[in-house]
């Protein structure tokens, strides 16, 4: 019998000998990037990772509501971590009417965001990272490596009930020099809109 668990196969004979072979995870580079931020200066991520340990960034959409759930919880990651070497970076994954770049500037003043909030308005960006859904999180080292992917935590709607802080975890283990134990999760939230 063979099991696959992540990257370990796992060989069952008859006689119930475990034998493990462990395969090395694929490496993923996060696509650079070069976006106008709601404060009308073009944003490099090339930069920050010449700055910071640690960058994430989060696709999202001020019309969804999912989003909107977690800009507390982001901005409490922003100013726990912004000292230890990481900042987030937010961007708008969305194309339709209501996530235009006025409005952008509207939701980010409305919500204080702590963090950059950029405007990917060709798409590009968002489909090289593999985004599909808002919010949808990435964590990239100085290498400019994805070094974790997927959901901000395991509690979308329930923010007292977090049981899982997926996306801070994996910062505090990188900043921290471990292995990142959780690299990859399925995320729950809006679907990207591609709309006019």
């Amino acid at each position: 019998m063979n099991i696959q668990i992540g990257y370990r196969n796992i060989f069952i004979s008859k006689t119930m000998t475990i034998q493990t072979n462990i395969q090395p995870p694929k490496v993923r580079y996060a696509p650079d990037f070069e976006l106008r931020g709601i404060d009308t200066q073009v944003h490099h991520l090339a930069r920050y990772l010449e700055k910071f340990q640690a960058v994430g960034v989060v696709f999202m959409s001020h019309s969804c509501d999912y989003v909107q759930s977690y800009i507390e919880r982001l901005k409490i990651i922003q100013i726990e971590l912004q000292d230890q070497g990481f900042t987030l970076i937010g961007i708008n994954a969305n194309q339709n009417l209501e996530d235009r770049f006025e409005q952008m500037k509207n939701f980010a003043n409305y919500y204080q965001l702590n963090f950059p909030y950029l405007w990917d308005s060709t798409r590009d960006v968002t489909e090289s990272f593999g985004a599909k859904t808002t919010p949808m999180s990435f964590l990239i080292d100085t290498e400019g490596c994805i070094r974790y992917q997927g959901a901000i935590d395991d509690r979308p709607a329930e923010p007292a009930a977090v049981k899982q802080p997926y996306l801070r975890k994996a910062i505090l283990e990188l900043l921290q020099g471990q292995p990142i134990s959780i690299a990859t999760t399925e995320t729950i939230g809006c679907t990207l809109q591609w709309g006019n």
